[in-house]
């Protein structure tokens, strides 16, 4: 299906999807993706959803049909991953995610029959893999991030072990949540269907507290208790598997366990040399010279080609590119003779306090921002309206001026104005 002839329920649901800060640029594989995933009707009214979480009674107006009917379709779209659906306060709210980290990893995410997985997966290969666009927008964009890699706890020496926060702790994160999820790995399904796939487990990534709660509650994911949920951590770690998550402190809805030749956020760092694809951890690897052989294991086995032979040392000790580095740590577990030791980074990694901080972040980052604030169809409420500029208010200096500049709102200047008077008086 050529993009200049599509459909103009598909048409207007990219339009929609790229008012969210991680979007999908216009191709003719991202129209072919779509009309495999929806009707043209259903992308129609999904193109019509607010940005922000909604609820059915929302969409009945919204859509102009009776609320029960608006509930029945929604329900319809939930149960195929296509929509999250989160209850607060004893009132379901609906969103539609991103394609990723959403809906495209979603609809991988278990083994489907009233969808040809197979086409679907060599759709994605070409568009996410081959075509460069989308990777380019989802990681270069900005330099904040959807995801960050959490340190392997095991290759922390226990001199550093107080300087990693409780969120920095992929064990912390699983042994906390509220709900565990695990469903196939959608990067390795992806990949086996193309025959790229590796030994990698399918089943071991999981998703985490109110996502979690909404994919178990439609068959997407399996749940697991937390004990469980470890032992799986402490695998993927056996098999040098790097724990990649959501980059925020509070409420992180999701961990997967990544390979190198799977994994679209790890290969994006090698194939098209973006370095901070994913937020790094705190640290880095130093090399133990005295112990270091150079017997190549770390550089075999880091996930992003950080590490590389020294020319001119003795056995080709390695060398770290920092600033590709994702401070995992698998270089430093697989070394035998203890010849990399983790250390602090000079400059600590901020990590966004919760989604919607992150969300803020990143709209500001690829000037999106005025979606977020005046969303059409959500006819945003003083409440929220405070929720996203106190989140802005939040923000650096330099990032308040970028919002201001993006919305052009002489009440949000006014009022970041009236912020600096209040800093600067303190």
């Amino acid at each position: 299906m050529s993009h200049h002839t599509v459909q103009s329920g598909y048409r207007d649901l990219v339009l929609r999807l790229n008012k969210f800060p991680q979007g999908a640029p216009p191709s003719r594989l991202l129209y072919d993706i779509l009309s495999l995933l929806f009707s043209e009707e259903e992308a129609s009214l999904l193109s019509r959803l607010p940005v922000r979480p909604f609820s059915a009674a929302k969409a009945a107006g919204v859509w102009g049909k009776p609320e029960a009917e608006a509930q029945k379709i929604l329900e319809g779209l939930a149960s195929r991953g296509h929509l999250l659906d989160l209850e607060q306060d004893g009132v379901m709210l609906y969103l539609l995610p991103p394609p990723m980290a959403g809906f495209f990893e979603f609809s991988l995410m278990r083994v489907r029959r009233n969808i040809d997985q197979k086409r679907l997966s060599e759709l994605f290969y070409q568009y996410l893999n081959v075509e460069e666009d989308f990777i380019k927008a989802l990681f270069c964009g900005g330099e904040t991030q959807i995801g960050r890699v959490f340190v392997n706890e095991e290759a922390l020496p226990e001199r550093h072990s107080s300087r990693v926060l409780d969120y920095e702790r992929a064990s912390e994160v699983i042994g906390s949540a509220s709900a565990i999820a695990v469903g196939m790995c959608y990067c390795r399904h992806k990949m086996s269907h193309v025959g790229k796939g590796c030994d990698a487990p399918l089943d071991i990534c999981m998703t985490l507290n109110g996502a979690a709660e909404s994919l178990i509650r439609h068959g997407s994911a399996r749940q697991v208790d937390a004990v469980e949920g470890l032992d799986l951590l402490q695998d993927a770690r056996d098999r040098n598997l790097v724990q990649c998550g959501d980059n925020v402190q509070d409420r992180v809805n999701f961990i997967c366990h990544c390979c190198s030749c799977c994994c679209e956020a790890l290969l994006a760092v090698r194939r098209l040399a973006i370095p901070s694809a994913l937020y790094s951890t705190n640290f880095l690897p130093v090399l133990s010279p005295g112990n270091c052989t150079g017997c190549g294991a770390c550089v075999s086995l880091c996930p992003v080609a950080a590490l590389s032979p020294e020319s001119g040392t003795e056995g080709g000790k390695p060398r770290c590119d920092e600033k590709v580095c994702l401070g995992c740590g698998v270089c430093v577990r697989s070394c035998p003779r203890e010849g990399l030791a983790l250390e602090p980074r000079a400059q600590r990694v901020i990590t966004p306090v919760n989604s919607a901080h992150r969300v803020v972040l990143m709209a500001i980052e690829r000037g999106t921002l005025q979606h977020l604030i005046f969303d059409n169809q959500a006819h945003l409420s003083h409440r929220v309206m405070a929720a996203v500029l106190g989140a802005i208010l939040k923000l650096s200096p330099v990032k308040q001026a970028l919002a201001a500049r993006q919305l052009k709102s002489r009440y949000l200047a006014r009022l970041l104005a009236n912020v600096e008077v209040a800093t600067f008086s303190d």
